[in-house]
This record gives structure tokens, C-alpha cells and sequence, in this order.
């Protein structure tokens, strides 16, 4: 993970570049937020993928960083006033407090839109990045970022608070605020690495596991860490009164069905070779993790 989040940050540094002129603190902002550091888990999993099915990594780098360019995105907006308010993200001042709201959300709208200004030129790299290719990745990743997807997933989540939530609603909330760009990580690394049809199924199902345990492992993390482990404001679920996991299902019972939410996703790892390894041992690592 950390060879390849090296890898990752060294792509991203060159994919948003600083800038001189009247713009300079808007790519500033932008940067600001991009190479604050982070596990880089989304686009360690696109060139993962990329891997399992006998792609180079490289053929995956320009979508990986398209997708942590999204991921970084929603995070500004997510902490702006007008959603969770925060004044902390990964140990650093939310990008609002530091350039202002206008300046943070112009930030988040420049990292969306040249997200697949970087995705769309992979059709000029590898063998396996043909156009055909890269237009189905763009267009899966549109789903997965836009009103389909985790955009929607947001919406439902900001329109929930406060109001009851059952088990059924609380997964399809996060197969799209998070979940979603979990599984265009995983299918679309695949894809750029030349996955077939089954493959891109097993993959999918791994994903749909992943991310969901993921996001249990969140909603604990937030409930048993403090704001010092995590580098944000914890417990803050509870306070705006937003449905969780351990709120609909305990914390014991929580624990378990992430569980058992990686090992369905290692049994959709079971017709990949060793070349799979990293998935499974990146699979472990989310219910192992502590911030």
C-alpha cells in the first residue's frame, strides 16, 4: 500500500500542477486538498484490479487518479457548511477554512471536471486502453460519481437526518455515497487492465462487499476512535442524527457483519490466481483498520 499510494501521489502532483496568474490560489485550493496524503485506498484498488486480471499498473494510473480526484472533490463539498460543516479532514483544516467557501467549492468543481479530462486521455496509452475501452470506463464512472451514484447516495443521506432509517435503505445509501466508487475502482481498473465478462462479475461482487464493509468499519471507527486517531471530528453521526450501523445493529453485531462482508468478498476472489493477492490482503486490511 504504501509503494503504491507513493506511486498515486506522485501521478497526482503531476495531474494538477501549481499555477502563476490571477487563478493561482484556486489551484493552490485544489491542491491543497488533493496531496493532503490519505490511505489512497479507491485508486490502490483500480491498479490492483488492473493487476488481477494480467494488466500492467500503469495501464490503470490515469484512472486511479481521476477517481482520487472525485473522491477529493466530495470531500471539500462534503465539509462545506451547506453539508456536514467540518473543520477537520485528515488532520488539517478543511479546505473551506483555509480558502473560503467560494474558493473551496470552485476547488471541488475543477478536481470533478478534470477528473475525466485525465481519464478520457488514457486512450492515447496502453494496448488495452482502447477509445472503446476508455468510453465504457467513462461512462461507468459518470454513474458511479453523478446522480446515480454517489451523488445520490449524498442527497438521501442529507435528506435522512434525523428521520428513521431501516436496514434495507441504509445499504442502498452506501452501495451509492460509498460504495459507488469503491466498485468503479475495482471494475474499471479491471477493465483498463483487459478483464473479460466473468471476471468483471467476480470483481463486481467483491466489490459490492468491499465497500459496504468499508463503510460499517466507518460508522465504528466513528463511534470507538477519537478526533486525534482519526484526523476529523468523530461522533458526529449521532449528533446530526444520521442512521448508522451501530445504531440500527450494535456494535457487537456491526463488528461481525464486516466480517462477514470481507469474506464474501475474498470468495469472489476464489477463480483468481496469485495475482490477486493484493485485493485479498487489501480486503483484510479494511476490517483491520483503525482510522
Amino acid at each position: 500500500m504504501k509503494e503504491r499510494a507513493a506511486l498515486i501521489e506522485t501521478a497526482l502532483a503531476n495531474t494538477v500542477v501549481a499555477h502563476q496568474g490571477p487563478a493561482a490560489p484556486l489551484y493552490e485550493s485544489m491542491r491543497y486538498s488533493l496531496l493532503s496524503g490519505g490511505k489512497r485506498i479507491r485508486p490502490i484498488l483500480a491498479l490492483a484490479s488492473c493487476e488481477a486480471v494480467g494488466g500492467r499498473t500503469g495501464e490503470a494510473v490515469g484512472l486511479a487518479c481521476a477517481i482520487e480526484m472525485i473522491h477529493t472533490y466530495s470531500m471539500i463539498h462534503d465539509d462545506l457548511p451547506c453539508m456536514d460543516d467540518d473543520d477537520l479532514r485528515r488532520g488539517r483544516p478543511t479546505n473551506h477554512k483555509v480558502y473560503g467557501e467560494a474558493i473551496a467549492t470552485l476547488a471541488g468543481d475543477g478536481l470533478l471536471t478534470d477528473a475525466f479530462k485525465v481519464l478520457a486521455r488514457c486512450a492515447n496509452g496502453s494496448p488495452n486502453a482502447r477509445a472503446e475501452t476508455v468510453l465504457q470506463t467513462v461512462a461507468e464512472l459518470s454513474d458511479s460519481a453523478g446522480s446515480a451514484g454517489m451523488v445520490e447516495g449524498q442527497a438521501i443521506d442529507l435528506l435522512g437526518e434525523g428521520n428513521p432509517m431501516d436496514l434495507a435503505r441504509l445499504e442502498y445509501l452506501h452501495s451509492k455515497k460509498t460504495g459507488a466508487l469503491f466498485m468503479i475502482s475495482v471494475r474499471g481498473g479491471a477493465r483498463m487492465g483487459g478483464a473479460n465478462d466473468g471476471q468483471l462479475e467476480d470483481l463486481s461482487a467483491y466489490a459490492r462487499a468491499f465497500g459496504l464493509a468499508f463503510q460499517v468499519v466507518d460508522d465504528l471507527l466513528d463511534v470507538e476512535s477519537s478526533p486525534e486517531q482519526m484526523g476529523k471530528r468523530t461522533q458526529k453521526d449521532q449528533a446530526r442524527g444520521k442512521a448508522t450501523y451501530p445504531a440500527l445493529l450494535g456494535v457487537e453485531r456491526s463488528h461481525q457483519l464486516a466480517r462477514e462482508l470481507i469474506e464474501r468478498a475474498q470468495h469472489a476472489l476464489a477463480g483468481f490466481g496469485a495475482a490477486a493477492e493484493p485485493l485479498r490482503h487489501l480486503a483484510a486490511y479494511v476490517v483491520e483498520r483503525k482510522l
